[in-house]
């Protein structure tokens, strides 16, 4: 659980759901919304970190999203290859750390590539860390947890042991998380991360997601926090 000693949150999850309505509504094919809701995380990662945020969680595609078209799939994973040495420069630049998690023996060569060279190059990144869950799955994730625990391991299991054996060993716990797109659940996002995160839902598409909203939840966070929950 993340101590929290200040109304800004230090670590947000983000859902970011919403992308191929958005592009429907726009009557453009379904790969626009996704490249629109990639600039949209660019834009939120700069709004965190100017709000005083360290780290960002955000929820790219699951592994229930392996089961979509192969052009969709085909076309996601073309599009964080492409973003992943777009971004590099600018990442670098401002500061940006950038982390992958999730399965990523699922990944295309090409795309596993291009995301680990993104890590390597921003691994020195202080401004703030971007987490970035790809081919992930929650339940997996402990699952992959479990399976990794030794004999000595098991012998000493607490909860903060087994939290080393997660994907996000080493990140913090989200303090609140955001789903976009107007669905109210986690859908396998952080399940064991999120056990006393805060939760805030809104119809906003991703690509549609703006600084003010993102600012009114910040607030909306601080409030509650200060009110103890009540």
């Amino acid at each position: 659980m993340t101590e929290t000693t200040s109304s800004i949150p230090h670590t947000i999850g983000i859902i970011m759901d919403g992308n191929r309505r958005w592009a429907k509504e726009q009557g453009l094919p379904t790969i626009e919304g996704h490249r629109k809701g990639a600039e949209t995380l660019q834009a939120c990662t700069r709004w965190a970190y100017e709000m005083g945020v360290k780290t960002l969680i955000v929820y790219a595609f699951s592994t229930e999203n392996w089961q979509r078209s192969e052009e969709e799939v085909t076309g996601i994973m073309d599009l964080v290859a492409f973003f992943s040495e777009y971004i590099a420069d600018t990442a670098i630049k401002e500061g940006v750390r950038i982390q992958f998690i999730g399965k990523r023996d699922m990944l295309p060569e090409k795309t596993l590539q291009k995301i680990e060279t993104l890590e390597q190059v921003t691994a020195i990144g202080m401004t703030i860390t971007l987490v970035v869950a790809l081919s992930y799955g929650g339940r997996l994730e402990i699952v992959e947890a479990a399976r990794s625990l030794s004999e000595s391991d098991r012998a000493e299991l607490t909860e903060e042991s087994f939290a080393r054996k997660l994907w996000t060993a080493g990140i913090s716990d989200p303090d609140f998380i955001i789903r976009t797109g107007g669905q109210k659940r986690l859908s396998n996002f952080l399940l064991w991360q999120s056990a006393y995160s805060e939760l805030f839902f809104t119809p906003t598409y991703w690509p549609a997601f703006t600084r003010d909203e993102f600012a009114r939840m910040v607030t909306e966070y601080g409030e509650r926090v200060q009110n103890g929950g009540k």
